[in-house]
């Protein structure tokens, strides 16, 4: 530290004390510093709700590897497919929740076919339920169908912690405000932007959502966040969790360890 050299010549000049008092502040300015450094990064991993590995090919030692990271990095929860949620809650059991998906990635499932996924995913111990909204009904403007669905669905979780997502990337600004609000009302547990899979989410995105419910439901954003930079812009918009992919979730938790 290039201070340090410069004692001497301090002491000749302020005395002693003067000089024991800076440092010593000095010191303790590093100290917040690092520990903010700390305070956010334990953030993001919790943050990182989902480390997410949904992809056709996957298989039960990838399954094996993401419950491992996201018990190490204690993150709120990994998303899964359906059929390995069962031996993943066996296999981490109290130490990790697990999310799945229901109706994905298009949402056009029927409501007894995406209820049924979803009593499914929670009698073989799933945490979370992720469920997509049928796209089409927002661009018919049938809200009270979506409205009837989301509260089925919320009923078959039994009580489990149900997001819902809107895919904004597909909405327009009007879309996106009136689902928002219907999201809201329905009382979920989360509003999520989208599934990654049809695009990304943007900041335009999060300030529409925010100017239609503000923070009277936490958010989620999934889709197109792959850095650290942009998580924290995110945060600052005022979301609350992220659904990221496995490869770019722990290159994030990487990015924070290096800080």
């Amino acid at each position: 530290m290039v201070v340090f050299p410069l004692i001497p010549k301090m002491v000749a000049k302020f005395g002693k004390r003067d000089v024991i008092l800076y440092t010593a502040a000095l010191s303790f300015v590093f100290s917040v510093v690092r520990l903010f450094i700390y305070i956010e990064n334990v953030w993001v991993y919790t943050a990182l709700n989902i480390m997410t590995l949904l992809g056709q090919t996957a298989t039960w030692a990838e399954i094996q590897a993401i419950c491992d990271d996201g018990m190490k990095y204690k993150t709120a929860s990994v998303c899964i497919p359906a059929s390995f949620v069962k031996q993943a809650k066996e296999y981490v059991g109290e130490n990790l929740a697990i999310c799945t998906v229901i109706g994905f990635p298009n949402g056009y499932a029927t409501t007894a076919a995406k209820c049924f996924m979803a009593s499914d995913a929670v009698d073989n111990g799933a945490d979370e339920v992720d469920m997509v909204i049928n796209i089409g009904w927002a661009k018919e403007g049938k809200w009270d169908a979506i409205t009837a669905e989301i509260a089925a669905i919320k009923a078959a979780c039994k009580g489990k912690l149900l997001k819902v997502i809107i895919e904004t990337c597909l909405l327009t600004d009007e879309e996106i405000t009136r689902a928002s609000k219907i999201v809201r009302d329905c009382g979920v547990a989360f509003l999520k932007t989208g599934t990654g899979w049809a695009g990304a989410t943007t900041m335009h995105h999060i300030d529409v959502i925010k100017e239609a419910v503000a923070d009277t439901i936490p958010l989620k954003v999934a889709g197109g966040v792959r850095d650290l930079k942009t998580l924290l812009e995110m945060k600052a918009k005022g979301v609350s969790r992220f659904g990221i992919g496995y490869k770019s979730a722990i290159q994030i938790m990487e990015q924070c360890e290096s800080i």
